[in-house]
């Protein structure tokens, strides 16, 4: 009897232990579902002009100089869409959705984005209460004159991502892209880019779209960028 006893406290002590942890689980649990994730809105990429080739175009937010060349017409959508979907894909923020940027974007405020995208991007993400804002350059989008197996003319683009923390306007990220699709053979650099590619020539929306995944290989995590 007395062994029964104790095996029956002993049962007893191992259900309380079991269920102690599983509270904690359960507490632990509930803490990190509660810790959201920052949010961000990522502005439409703005065209900036080339007035002179021979110098090239020029970021107004870093300065930095970019080989001029043709964008595109809707070039501009076609790049935003992108990042958008490779952002919400990549999880590190909650992203505001497209349309509601799309309804602060009108009249004089649709006028301030392409004149001083910066200036007008901190407090329209405010408005969004959003966390960070990523504000976009796009300097050159060529696209291919030719197919996948042959090409006159290779895609060529350049644009630059810019991401502001909005609680201290602090920029916390940026990255830039400016390529053009070469033959393997003609530049081993680039030998990674063509073989990600699939090994073709590739259209100046893919080009871009692996521009994308380069760059945002190296954006920090959220716990990061919010310090």
């Amino acid at each position: 009897m007395r062994g029964s006893q104790c095996r029956f406290k002993g049962e007893i002590s191992n259900l309380t232990l079991l269920s102690f942890l599983s509270f904690f689980m359960v507490l632990s649990g509930s803490g990190a579902m509660a810790e959201e994730a920052p949010s961000l809105v990522v502005f439409p990429f703005v065209v900036e002009k080339v007035e002179d080739r021979a110098r090239g175009a020029v970021c107004p937010v870093c300065k930095g100089i970019y080989g001029g060349g043709e964008v595109a017409a809707g070039s501009q959508n076609i790049l935003t869409r992108e990042l958008y979907h490779k952002m919400e894909a990549l999880g590190t923020f909650r992203v505001v959705p497209l349309e509601k940027v799309e309804e602060l974007r009108s009249g004089s405020a649709q006028m301030r984005i392409e004149t001083n995208p910066l200036r007008a991007a901190i407090p329209l993400a405010k408005e969004l209460h959003a966390d960070f804002v990523m504000v976009c350059h796009i300097f050159r989008f060529e696209q291919r004159v030719g197919s996948s197996i042959g090409v006159e003319k290779p895609a060529s683009v350049a644009f630059d991502l810019h991401l502001f923390r909005i609680k201290d306007g602090a920029q916390v990220w940026d990255g830039t892209f400016d390529e053009t699709q070469k033959a393997l053979f003609d530049n081993l650099l680039q030998a990674g880019t063509f073989f990600r590619g699939g090994a073709k020539w590739l259209t100046a929306e893919e080009l871009a779209a692996l521009g994308m995944d380069k760059l945002l290989k190296k954006l920090p995590d959220a716990r990061e960028l919010s310090q």
